[in-house]
């Protein structure tokens, strides 16, 4: 239950049973006989039921690529992308946003995680955090008019997620809900809802198994489908990678030499001359201009590569 009558019913605090109705919740008649079977055919029966969630993910591309757009409109706009949710879908969220920043060298603010019950909810369960409506509006006092709010919950119903995305909504924000239930309660509080149907897991309830795997991929597929359409990449290859330790420097030098065909020498002369900067050097390689003519091309094309080169008379380059 949600929304301002039902909040008394998803408190923690009330001490009231929560019948959760959601298909991850019923048992799954496959594995009714687990629990007597030896090691392998455990695993053989849960990699089976994961190897269905892959097909499930795909039914619901078309509306994952509504919330990449809305994610696109709101980084233009110099807004956030803020992800809420409890439990695994906390913990997937907090990672999918810490990777972001080495992977397309953006800054930490531009996708920002809230987990019900902060960071001591990362490493272990904290009670009744995810059942606190007012905790979720409490954590979406930060977001802007134009941000994109992305709650996460298998179920579809978790009170902490539906009170970030009213709070957002109030705000002006863009909302998307992503659950492993197409008839999720919450999905009226968003704009885009990606109900994928994974159905009942293993072990009854557990929705760290088939709609935390789902959960992933759709999350992953999201937020790199939204880096590479507001040109974090060319090709295929990470151009924000700024080359600043040693590691970074080979990367950057082998993504360079990719992407030019050009040995390490004429690379690394365009890198020091980009001063670290992968798309900078990148674009000095291809156009054969400077390193300030690069610069000065990027910053008008809003950092995409693809953009730049065109304005400066390079074609389709693959």
């Amino acid at each position: 239950m949600h929304g301002r009558d039902g909040r008394a019913q998803d408190r923690a605090d009330d001490h009231e049973a929560v019948i959760v109705r959601s298909p991850t919740e019923t048992r799954n008649s496959g594995t009714y006989d687990i629990d007597l079977l030896p090691a392998l055919e455990i695993l053989r029966r849960i990699n089976a039921e994961d190897g269905t969630v892959t097909a499930a993910v795909a039914a619901v591309l078309p509306r994952l690529a509504e919330a990449v757009e809305l994610g696109v409109d709101s980084l233009e706009r110099g807004a956030t992308i803020h992800y809420f949710g409890a439990g695994t879908s906390g913990r997937i969220a907090a990672q999918d946003a810490a990777e972001l920043p080495p992977t397309y060298g953006v800054p930490a603010d531009w996708v920002v995680a809230h987990h019900a019950g902060g960071g001591d909810a990362l490493s272990k369960a904290l009670e009744g955090v995810e059942d606190d409506w007012e905790a979720g509006r409490v954590d979406a006092a930060g977001v802007t008019e134009g941000s994109l709010v992305v709650g996460l919950a298998a179920s579809g119903r978790t009170p902490y997620v539906g009170g970030a995305l009213e709070a957002a909504r109030e705000r002006g924000a863009a909302t998307v809900l992503i659950t492993a239930n197409p008839d999720a309660p919450l999905a009226s509080a968003a704009d885009v809802h990606v109900g994928v149907a994974t159905g009942a897991e293993v072990i009854a309830g557990s929705t760290r198994m088939k709609a935390g795997t789902a959960q992933k991929l759709l999350l992953n597929a999201f937020s790199t489908a939204v880096m590479v359409r507001i040109g974090r990449t060319y090709s295929n290859l990470m151009v924000g990678v700024d080359a600043t330790n040693g590691k970074l420097r080979g990367r950057v030098l082998t993504i360079l030499g990719e992407a030019t065909g050009l040995d390490e020498v004429a690379c690394a002369q365009a890198l020091n001359a980009a001063e670290g900067d992968t798309r900078v050097a990148l674009v000095t390689l291809l156009a054969e201009v400077d390193a300030e003519q690069a610069a000065d091309a990027l910053k008008r094309a809003r950092g995409r590569v693809r953009v730049a080169l065109a304005e400066l008379g390079v074609g389709d380059t693959r």
